[in-house]
């Protein structure tokens, strides 16, 4: 057994169920947005909430205890990602990537936007022309140091 294997299940519960994450975040005690994460096999659950998701996806206490182990980081099977939603992110960041990079710096200084001291909010925008997908991204700036 692995995180993979456990991921699936949840996955497989979820549908079974007819889950929202919504839902799931708000017994696991987190946002969607880290709680489907987590799910997806990207954070690492305390125990609390491991025991949470091992009632909500009937866990056996291994794959309850491979929800608290540190997991490998990134989801995507391939460099370029061949899902067009997933796709999307990775066109804007090759178009955009180094205006972000050119403003952040600007703004702040010589450094990087956290991905471990951050938050990640996605709402629907409703407007006339069609629902937006607003998301918001927020990290913690943490310049270079010289030393």
């Amino acid at each position: 057994m692995d995180r993979y294997e456990v991921t699936k299940k949840i996955i497989s519960v979820k549908v079974a169920q007819k889950m929202k994450w919504a839902d799931i975040a708000a017994k696991i005690g987190q946002s969607k947005e880290w709680t489907t994460a987590a799910m997806l096999g990207q954070m690492t659950l305390n125990l609390q909430q491991a025991t949470v998701a091992k009632e909500l996806f009937s866990l056996t206490d291994e794959e309850t205890a491979w929800l608290q182990i540190v997991p490998y980081k990134g989801s995507l099977p391939t460099a370029v990602p061949t899902d067009p939603l997933i796709y999307r992110w990775y066109e804007m960041v090759n178009v955009y990537g180094s205006t972000i990079k050119e403003l952040i710096h600007e703004e702040f200084g010589d450094g990087i936007m956290s991905a471990i001291d951050f938050s990640m909010d996605i709402q629907r925008e409703a407007d006339p022309k069609g629902d937006r997908v607003n998301v918001v991204l927020s990290g913690k700036f943490l310049p270079y140091k010289s030393y």
